[in-house]
């Protein structure tokens, strides 16, 4: 199974600069116009949505290749749902001015609900500013990146080896549901977020996880794909232009 990675868009907790974890605020304008942007990227690249998946797995197809997803599955939070609803309009033909039709075809996709695509919880560090990272954890319990501060162990926090025990979890669970596919060669879609997105290709791929936390930043509404055959270091499909972190 080809797996594509998904961060949400822009919520109002990333614009205000607030550590979100388990907090469930919305999508702001421009969430919703990232998540609009990249799945009209996807769109415009072959992908459509399919109860038969036909996908291949090179990340860079020719217009006339068809790319089919068929799942999308999001965290129950709802800046991760809403993103997904946005991916599974369009990618079903609908939902962009951009998008000529009969562009993506015209199946459609019910987003399912998968719980262990929630965000980590934060313990106490939930609802604090960015900025306040380093001054509330301390300088030798965060991972410094070029672009983000990575709180390692604050009280009440998932850990970042629990996130990958729990990303194991969702890998052997997703086998288990697409091996009743008939096609072997399917392809879904999970919405997910930023630091359990990444500990989902640490996993895939059995890196370290500090390794991947400096590696890339996943950014708002980005694409990685994750397949046998795309090696860790082409995992990125679609970026788009971040505003926040």
């Amino acid at each position: 199974v080809n797996i594509y990675v998904a961060r949400h868009g822009q919520d109002r907790d990333n614009a205000n600069g607030i550590l979100n974890g388990h907090r469930n605020e919305p999508l702001t304008d421009l969430g919703r116009q990232q998540a609009k942007d990249v799945a009209t990227k996807m769109c415009k690249a072959g992908f459509s949505l399919t109860s038969t998946a036909t996908a291949a797995t090179d990340i860079s197809p020719p217009s006339s290749t068809a790319f089919s997803l068929s799942a999308i599955y999001s965290s129950p939070l709802i800046r991760a749902h809403e993103t997904a609803n946005i991916f599974a309009d369009i990618l079903s033909g609908g939902g962009s001015d951009d998008a000529t039709p009969n562009s993506c075809g015209d199946s459609t996709i019910e987003v399912e609900v998968l719980n262990d695509l929630i965000e980590r919880d934060f313990g106490i560090m939930a609802g604090q500013p960015t900025s306040s990272i380093v001054e509330k954890c301390g300088k030798d319990h965060i991972l410094p990146t070029e672009k983000i501060n990575y709180f390692l162990d604050p009280p009440g926090a998932e850990t970042f080896p629990d996130l990958v025990d729990r990303a194991n979890r969702l890998l052997s669970h997703i086998q288990k549901i697409t091996e009743k596919e008939s096609d072997n060669n399917i392809s879904i879609l999970l919405v997910t977020h930023g630091d359990f997105g990444k500990m989902i290709y640490a996993a895939y791929y059995n890196l370290q996880w500090e390794e991947v936390l400096r590696q890339f930043h996943f950014g708002n509404s980005e694409v990685i794909l994750l397949a046998k055959d795309s090696p860790p270091e082409k995992a990125h499909v679609f970026e788009t232009l971040q505003f926040n972190a």
